[in-house]
Parts: C-alpha cells; structure tokens; sequence
C-alpha cells in the first residue's frame, strides 16, 4: 500500500515555456526508458523475488520511479503551459500537439505511445536484476542527451537529480546481485575472460567498479 505526499522529491519550477524541450522530456514520461516503464518493471518483478529484502528494495525503487513519473510530467506540464498552438507548430512540435493539445501524454519523443513490451519481468530474479542494471544505465543516457540538448537552467537542474538517481539505482541493483548470486563470493569477483574485444572486457570492470566490488581476473 503506498501512501502519497503532495509534495515533490524533487521541485519543479520552470520559467519558460518551450514546447520543443517538452517534446524531448516527455521520453522519459513514457519512453521505452523512461519512468513509466521503470516503476512497473521493479513493482512486477518484485513478486518473484526470493526474500523479503530483495522485494523490498524493488518495490521502494519501483515506488521512487513513480515519483520520478511526476517531476517528468511536472517538467513536460509546465514546458507547455500557455505556449499557443503557433509557437508550438514553430518550435517543430506540432504532432505532438494536434493529437494531445498542451497536456502530458505518455509517449518517446518520437511519437511511439508506451507500450508495455518495454517492461522486462521473467520468473527468474538474477535475470531480472541484471535487465534492472541495464534499464538504469539506459535511463542514466538518456538524461544525459536530454541535459545535451537543454539550455534551460530551471530544466537541467531537474535533470541532474533524476540522473543521480539512476546511478543509485544502478548501485543497489548491483548489491543485490551479489548477494543473491552464487557466482560472487562476498565482494570478491572472479571475471572469466570468455571474449577478446577488450572494450567490452574493461566495460565489465567499470560496472564491478560501480558496485563496489574487488575484482580478481582468472584466466
């Protein structure tokens, strides 16, 4: 049972209208990465989970995702607010407008409406821990193309937090795989080297990295 604060975790406030940095923001509304997806991923997958920690952890992620739901649509509300149809259809944003007016509708920011086939849930919790890792990073890009493309300070300051937000997400997913992996003994990971491409190789470290974990490389 959740229970709801009328208050933000994080405030938004944006000065401006610009109908062309809502149409980006929105992705992370209801794009394959975004918030929408990310909260009933983890609330999902939560069920499958085989203790009472584990469950905890995704369904305290999956209920701060939904927190995150409303800062983008707050973000997406507020980019939109009194912009006239002209200054959307100058700002490039015009699709979005004709088929949702200035609202918050659920959708990437090329136009594809959510589609839950963006959520992964398999009855086996490894697997589903690893997608979590790989949703965060995912989610950690976008906001970094969306804080490329804005030059709005009231707008990329909201940004930065969700951001953050994926690393820490990111971090507890990679605790959690440890400790329900039988291939990590405590915080010593063995890194079979099974491919040559060493990009790849030095990409793997820097997760183990992230989630503070002492690596030993067996070959």
């Amino acid at each position: 049972m959740f229970s709801y604060n009328k208050f933000l975790e994080f405030p938004v406030k944006v000065s401006k209208p610009n109908p062309r940095l809502a149409n980006v923001v929105i992705t992370q509304y209801g794009g394959p990465n975004g918030e929408l997806g990310a909260s009933l991923r983890y609330l999902s997958q939560r069920y499958t989970m085989p203790d009472e920690v584990s469950k905890g952890l995704l369904t305290d992620i999956g209920t701060e995702e939904l927190a995150h739901l409303e800062i983008v649509g707050s973000l997406v509300a507020q980019l939109s607010k009194n912009a006239p149809p002209k200054e959307w259809s100058e700002m490039g944003s015009w699709e979005y407008y004709s088929d949702n007016g200035a609202s918050v509708f659920p959708q990437s920011s090329q136009g594809s409406p959510f589609n839950a086939a963006s959520i992964a849930v398999t009855g086996d919790p490894l697997t589903n821990l690893y997608e979590d890792l790989a949703a965060e990073q995912k989610a950690r890009a976008v906001y970094d193309n969306i804080l490329k493309l804005s030059d709005d300070p009231d707008v990329n300051e909201v940004i930065k937090f969700l951001r953050q937000r994926e690393v820490v997400h990111f971090q507890r997913f990679g605790e959690a795989i440890l400790t329900h992996s039988n291939r990590f003994g405590g915080y010593i990971a063995c890194v079979k080297m099974q491919f040559i491409d060493i990009e790849n190789y030095k990409f793997l470290l820097e997760i183990l990295l992230l989630i503070n974990v002492r690596t030993h490389v067996c070959i």
